[in-house]
Protein backbone atom coordinates (compact mmCIF):
# COMPACT_ATOMS: atom_id res chain seq x y z
CA UNK A 1 0.00 0.00 0.00
CA UNK A 2 3.07 2.47 0.79
CA UNK A 3 4.75 1.91 -2.41
CA UNK A 4 1.24 2.23 -4.31
CA UNK A 5 0.60 5.79 -2.41
CA UNK A 6 4.11 7.11 -3.21
CA UNK A 7 3.36 6.04 -6.76
CA UNK A 8 0.01 7.75 -6.93
CA UNK A 9 1.91 10.98 -5.71
CA UNK A 10 5.27 11.10 -7.86
CA UNK A 11 2.86 10.74 -10.89
CA UNK A 12 3.09 14.65 -12.11
CA UNK A 13 -0.72 16.58 -12.62
CA UNK A 14 -1.51 18.14 -15.44
CA UNK A 15 -0.62 21.87 -13.98
CA UNK A 16 3.18 20.05 -13.52
CA UNK A 17 3.59 19.21 -17.26
CA UNK A 18 5.69 20.87 -19.52
CA UNK A 19 3.45 23.02 -21.83
CA UNK A 20 3.87 23.27 -25.51
CA UNK A 21 5.02 26.04 -27.43
CA UNK A 22 4.49 26.98 -30.80
CA UNK A 23 6.84 27.82 -33.76
CA UNK A 24 5.36 31.01 -32.97
CA UNK A 25 5.90 31.24 -29.88
CA UNK A 26 9.27 29.99 -29.89
CA UNK A 27 10.40 32.31 -32.82
CA UNK A 28 9.48 35.09 -30.59
CA UNK A 29 11.44 34.15 -27.92
CA UNK A 30 14.28 33.78 -29.99
CA UNK A 31 13.63 37.43 -31.62
CA UNK A 32 13.19 38.80 -28.11
CA UNK A 33 17.07 37.72 -26.98
CA UNK A 34 18.37 39.60 -30.12
CA UNK A 35 19.25 42.91 -28.76
CA UNK A 36 19.69 44.95 -32.20
CA UNK A 37 16.41 43.39 -33.88
CA UNK A 38 14.62 44.52 -30.40
CA UNK A 39 16.11 47.93 -30.62
CA UNK A 40 15.63 48.38 -33.88
CA UNK A 41 11.97 47.97 -33.74
CA UNK A 42 11.71 50.34 -31.07
CA UNK A 43 13.62 53.18 -33.10
CA UNK A 44 11.04 52.22 -36.00
CA UNK A 45 8.09 52.34 -33.58
CA UNK A 46 9.55 55.57 -31.63
CA UNK A 47 10.28 57.25 -35.40
CA UNK A 48 6.77 56.46 -36.68
CA UNK A 49 4.85 57.81 -33.49
CA UNK A 50 7.18 61.45 -33.64
CA UNK A 51 6.55 61.78 -37.37
CA UNK A 52 2.69 60.88 -36.79
CA UNK A 53 1.75 62.85 -33.98
CA UNK A 54 5.12 65.50 -33.92
CA UNK A 55 3.80 68.01 -36.33
CA UNK A 56 0.50 68.18 -34.28
CA UNK A 57 2.70 70.04 -31.36
CA UNK A 58 3.92 72.63 -33.69
CA UNK A 59 2.03 76.06 -34.91
CA UNK A 60 4.27 75.97 -38.03
CA UNK A 61 3.73 74.13 -41.36
CA UNK A 62 5.79 72.42 -43.14
CA UNK A 63 5.32 75.03 -46.39
CA UNK A 64 5.57 78.19 -43.60
CA UNK A 65 8.31 80.65 -45.08
CA UNK A 66 10.31 83.40 -43.58
CA UNK A 67 12.45 84.65 -46.20
CA UNK A 68 14.21 87.62 -44.03
CA UNK A 69 15.20 84.49 -41.83
CA UNK A 70 16.42 82.34 -44.50
CA UNK A 71 19.10 79.37 -43.84
CA UNK A 72 20.21 79.80 -40.00
CA UNK A 73 21.79 77.12 -37.59
CA UNK A 74 20.01 75.13 -35.01
CA UNK A 75 19.10 77.69 -32.10
CA UNK A 76 16.40 77.40 -29.83
CA UNK A 77 14.02 78.52 -31.92
CA UNK A 78 14.42 76.47 -34.42
CA UNK A 79 15.92 73.41 -32.98
CA UNK A 80 17.92 71.71 -36.16
CA UNK A 81 17.74 75.30 -37.89
CA UNK A 82 16.08 76.51 -41.18
CA UNK A 83 16.31 76.07 -45.01
CA UNK A 84 17.09 78.64 -47.61
CA UNK A 85 13.44 80.07 -47.89
CA UNK A 86 13.04 80.12 -43.74
CA UNK A 87 10.95 76.86 -43.62
CA UNK A 88 11.64 74.90 -39.92
CA UNK A 89 14.14 71.96 -40.80
CA UNK A 90 12.64 69.78 -37.94
CA UNK A 91 8.67 70.19 -39.38
CA UNK A 92 9.81 69.29 -42.59
CA UNK A 93 12.01 66.40 -41.58
CA UNK A 94 8.25 65.46 -39.24
CA UNK A 95 6.27 65.89 -42.17
CA UNK A 96 8.88 64.20 -44.75
CA UNK A 97 8.85 61.02 -42.32
CA UNK A 98 5.51 60.81 -43.10
CA UNK A 99 6.23 60.43 -46.91
CA UNK A 100 8.90 57.87 -46.61
CA UNK A 101 7.78 55.91 -44.04
CA UNK A 102 4.31 56.18 -46.10
CA UNK A 103 5.83 55.14 -49.38
CA UNK A 104 8.00 52.36 -47.94
CA UNK A 105 4.88 51.00 -46.16
CA UNK A 106 2.28 51.10 -48.83
CA UNK A 107 4.91 50.60 -51.93
CA UNK A 108 5.77 47.30 -50.09
CA UNK A 109 2.04 46.24 -49.28
CA UNK A 110 1.54 46.68 -53.30
CA UNK A 111 4.79 44.52 -53.93
CA UNK A 112 3.75 41.84 -51.27
CA UNK A 113 0.48 41.26 -52.59
CA UNK A 114 1.19 41.14 -55.82
CA UNK A 115 4.16 39.04 -55.13
CA UNK A 116 2.90 36.75 -53.38
CA UNK A 117 -0.42 35.88 -55.00
CA UNK A 118 1.65 35.82 -58.27
CA UNK A 119 4.37 33.37 -56.91
CA UNK A 120 2.03 31.13 -55.20
CA UNK A 121 -0.13 30.71 -58.30
CA UNK A 122 2.50 29.90 -60.07
CA UNK A 123 4.51 27.36 -58.16
CA UNK A 124 1.18 25.47 -57.41
CA UNK A 125 0.57 25.16 -61.36
CA UNK A 126 3.77 24.35 -62.24
CA UNK A 127 4.35 23.03 -65.77
CA UNK A 128 3.55 25.29 -68.54
CA UNK A 129 1.67 27.80 -66.84
CA UNK A 130 4.45 28.02 -64.45
CA UNK A 131 7.25 28.23 -67.25
CA UNK A 132 5.03 30.99 -68.97
CA UNK A 133 4.75 33.41 -65.77
CA UNK A 134 8.11 33.09 -64.39
CA UNK A 135 9.93 34.00 -67.90
CA UNK A 136 7.67 36.86 -67.50
CA UNK A 137 9.52 37.40 -64.35
CA UNK A 138 12.71 37.10 -65.88
CA UNK A 139 12.19 39.46 -68.39
CA UNK A 140 10.68 42.30 -66.46
CA UNK A 141 13.92 41.20 -63.90
CA UNK A 142 15.72 42.86 -67.41
CA UNK A 143 13.92 46.04 -67.74
CA UNK A 144 15.71 48.58 -65.59
CA UNK A 145 13.77 49.45 -62.46
CA UNK A 146 14.07 52.65 -62.04
CA UNK A 147 13.74 53.90 -65.47
CA UNK A 148 10.17 51.72 -65.74
CA UNK A 149 8.95 53.87 -62.35
CA UNK A 150 10.20 56.32 -64.43
CA UNK A 151 8.23 55.99 -67.20
CA UNK A 152 5.03 55.20 -65.31
CA UNK A 153 5.47 59.07 -63.75
CA UNK A 154 6.17 60.88 -66.94
CA UNK A 155 2.84 58.82 -68.66
CA UNK A 156 0.74 59.15 -65.91
CA UNK A 157 1.07 62.27 -63.82
CA UNK A 158 3.27 63.19 -60.50
CA UNK A 159 1.62 62.78 -57.95
CA UNK A 160 1.74 60.68 -54.57
CA UNK A 161 -0.47 57.95 -55.38
CA UNK A 162 0.97 56.71 -58.12
CA UNK A 163 4.49 56.88 -56.43
CA UNK A 164 2.96 54.33 -54.00
CA UNK A 165 1.68 52.26 -56.92
CA UNK A 166 4.59 52.38 -59.22
CA UNK A 167 7.56 51.98 -56.73
CA UNK A 168 5.32 48.99 -55.43
CA UNK A 169 4.85 47.76 -59.17
CA UNK A 170 8.47 46.71 -59.57
CA UNK A 171 9.59 45.41 -56.23
CA UNK A 172 7.13 42.22 -56.06
CA UNK A 173 9.38 40.18 -58.53
CA UNK A 174 12.10 39.04 -56.06
CA UNK A 175 9.05 38.15 -53.98
CA UNK A 176 7.20 36.49 -56.67
CA UNK A 177 10.72 34.10 -56.61
CA UNK A 178 10.78 33.60 -52.98
CA UNK A 179 7.33 32.32 -52.78
CA UNK A 180 7.13 30.18 -55.79
CA UNK A 181 9.65 28.42 -54.39
CA UNK A 182 8.89 27.94 -51.19
CA UNK A 183 4.89 26.27 -52.58
CA UNK A 184 6.82 24.27 -54.79
CA UNK A 185 7.85 22.22 -51.65
CA UNK A 186 4.86 22.33 -49.75
CA UNK A 187 2.68 21.44 -52.10
CA UNK A 188 4.08 17.73 -52.11
CA UNK A 189 3.56 17.45 -48.27
CA UNK A 190 0.96 15.36 -47.00
CA UNK A 191 -1.46 17.72 -45.83
CA UNK A 192 -1.89 19.24 -48.78
CA UNK A 193 -2.59 15.78 -50.71
CA UNK A 194 -5.48 15.39 -48.09
CA UNK A 195 -7.00 19.23 -48.55
CA UNK A 196 -7.02 17.79 -52.80
CA UNK A 197 -8.77 14.70 -51.24
CA UNK A 198 -11.13 16.68 -50.18
CA UNK A 199 -12.08 18.46 -52.97
CA UNK A 200 -11.27 21.81 -51.93
CA UNK A 201 -10.78 24.66 -54.73
CA UNK A 202 -7.07 25.46 -55.59
CA UNK A 203 -7.77 29.01 -54.35
CA UNK A 204 -8.40 28.14 -51.20
CA UNK A 205 -5.46 25.41 -51.01
CA UNK A 206 -3.64 28.22 -51.94
CA UNK A 207 -4.67 31.21 -49.51
CA UNK A 208 -5.79 29.56 -46.36
CA UNK A 209 -3.26 26.79 -46.16
CA UNK A 210 -0.55 27.23 -48.26
CA UNK A 211 0.57 30.87 -47.77
CA UNK A 212 -0.34 31.03 -43.63
CA UNK A 213 3.03 28.28 -43.85
CA UNK A 214 5.29 30.03 -45.43
CA UNK A 215 4.72 33.19 -43.67
CA UNK A 216 8.26 33.33 -42.15
CA UNK A 217 10.18 33.83 -45.59
CA UNK A 218 7.47 36.42 -46.73
CA UNK A 219 7.81 38.47 -43.07
CA UNK A 220 11.27 38.20 -43.18
CA UNK A 221 11.60 39.70 -46.89
CA UNK A 222 8.94 42.13 -46.46
CA UNK A 223 11.47 43.43 -43.85
CA UNK A 224 14.07 43.80 -46.31
CA UNK A 225 11.65 45.18 -48.93
CA UNK A 226 10.95 48.39 -47.07
CA UNK A 227 14.27 50.03 -47.26
CA UNK A 228 14.42 48.97 -50.33
CA UNK A 229 11.47 51.39 -51.16
CA UNK A 230 12.40 54.15 -49.22
CA UNK A 231 15.97 53.92 -51.25
CA UNK A 232 13.79 53.73 -54.20
CA UNK A 233 11.91 56.67 -53.20
CA UNK A 234 14.64 58.97 -52.26
CA UNK A 235 16.80 58.08 -55.25
CA UNK A 236 13.64 59.34 -57.17
CA UNK A 237 13.50 62.43 -55.30
CA UNK A 238 16.98 63.13 -55.28
CA UNK A 239 16.57 63.33 -59.22
CA UNK A 240 13.61 65.76 -59.03
CA UNK A 241 10.42 62.80 -59.95
CA UNK A 242 9.40 62.23 -56.54
CA UNK A 243 7.52 63.83 -54.45
CA UNK A 244 7.10 67.75 -55.40
CA UNK A 245 7.91 70.68 -53.84
CA UNK A 246 6.77 72.18 -51.20
CA UNK A 247 6.08 69.10 -49.72
CA UNK A 248 9.02 67.26 -48.76
CA UNK A 249 9.97 63.70 -48.16
CA UNK A 250 13.37 62.67 -46.84
CA UNK A 251 14.74 62.09 -50.47
CA UNK A 252 13.87 65.85 -50.93
CA UNK A 253 15.46 66.60 -48.09
CA UNK A 254 18.70 64.97 -48.69
CA UNK A 255 18.38 66.06 -52.21
CA UNK A 256 18.10 70.00 -51.63
CA UNK A 257 20.61 69.50 -48.20
CA UNK A 258 23.41 67.97 -50.71
CA UNK A 259 23.45 70.85 -53.27
CA UNK A 260 23.85 73.55 -50.22
CA UNK A 261 26.20 71.02 -47.84
CA UNK A 262 29.35 73.30 -48.75
CA UNK A 263 27.24 76.39 -46.99
CA UNK A 264 24.45 74.68 -44.78
CA UNK A 265 25.30 71.63 -43.43
CA UNK A 266 22.39 70.95 -41.37
CA UNK A 267 20.22 70.97 -44.31
CA UNK A 268 21.18 67.51 -44.95
CA UNK A 269 23.31 66.24 -41.49
CA UNK A 270 20.32 65.89 -39.91
CA UNK A 271 17.65 63.94 -42.80
CA UNK A 272 20.14 62.27 -43.67
CA UNK A 273 21.09 61.05 -40.30
CA UNK A 274 17.55 60.14 -39.47
CA UNK A 275 17.03 58.07 -42.84
CA UNK A 276 20.08 56.73 -42.10
CA UNK A 277 18.74 55.48 -38.54
CA UNK A 278 15.99 54.04 -40.00
CA UNK A 279 17.73 51.88 -42.82
CA UNK A 280 19.82 50.55 -40.21
CA UNK A 281 16.53 49.60 -37.57
CA UNK A 282 14.91 47.93 -40.55
CA UNK A 283 17.89 46.03 -41.20
CA UNK A 284 18.72 45.01 -38.14
CA UNK A 285 15.32 44.08 -37.51
CA UNK A 286 15.28 42.00 -41.07
CA UNK A 287 18.13 40.21 -39.97
CA UNK A 288 16.45 39.47 -36.18
CA UNK A 289 13.44 38.28 -37.74
CA UNK A 290 15.20 35.73 -40.10
CA UNK A 291 17.34 34.50 -37.31
CA UNK A 292 14.29 33.77 -35.08
CA UNK A 293 12.00 32.20 -37.89
CA UNK A 294 14.79 29.97 -38.95
CA UNK A 295 13.31 26.18 -38.23
CA UNK A 296 16.75 25.41 -38.10
CA UNK A 297 17.55 27.55 -34.95
CA UNK A 298 18.03 25.36 -31.63
CA UNK A 299 15.69 26.17 -28.71
CA UNK A 300 16.32 27.29 -25.42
Amino acid sequence: MANLTTAAVNVPTLDQLESGHSPWSDAWHRLQKNRLAVGGAAVLLVLAVICVFGPLFFQLSYQDQNLSLGATPPSAQHWLGTDTLGRDLLVRILYGGRISLGVGLSATIVALTIGVLYGAVAGYAGGQTDNVMMRLVDIMYALPFTIFVILLMVFFGRNIILLFVAIGAVEWLTMARIVRGQIQSLKKMEFIEAARSLGLSNRRIILRHMIPNILGPIIVYTTLTIPAVMLLEAFLSFLGLGVQPPMSSWGTLIKDGAEKMEEFWWLLVFPGSLFSLTLFSLNFLGDGLRDALDVRASKD
